[in-house]
């Protein structure tokens, strides 16, 4: 784990600061940037929201959607690029499981890019994920 970063739970993040480290972490291609209010109501919708900050600057998020006792789905993992390979993602995934709860299997979506990473990080894949696609 990277020294000198602190996570913590921040449900009230600030919109500014989650569409800047999309940006800096590549989501931004797959995520609505260019529409504040639907990323305000992405954040609020969560129910873990894990952050990791270095100086105050927000360097990583896990987005998580859960029940606390069965499942859990983490639908944003977005760590800045220059901080990508020094486990904070690993950590920012291992906090928020640990928030969800021990009873929950947690889930995700991963972006192309990043498919080698989750089963370093711990995680096997699953070959049984079907989607309704969005709309918008």
């Amino acid at each position: 784990m990277a020294e000198g970063i602190v996570y913590a739970e921040e449900p009230h993040l600030a919109t500014e600061d989650f569409i800047d480290v999309l940006k800096r972490s590549t989501l931004a291609d797959r995520r609505p940037v260019g529409s504040p209010d639907r990323i305000a109501r992405m954040i609020a919708a969560a129910n873990v929201l894990v952050t990791a900050r270095d100086g105050g600057r927000l360097i990583g998020v896990s987005r998580c959607l859960t029940d606390f006792v069965y499942c859990a789905y983490c639908s944003d993992l977005a760590v800045d690029q220059a901080y990508q390979g020094r486990g904070v993602g690993k950590a920012l995934l291992a906090r928020s499981h640990a928030l969800c709860g021990p009873e929950t299997s947690l889930i995700l979506l991963s972006a192309p890019g990043a498919m080698t990473f989750y089963p370093r990080a711990g995680m096997r894949a699953a070959q049984n994920c079907f989607v309704f696609d969005r709309k918008s």
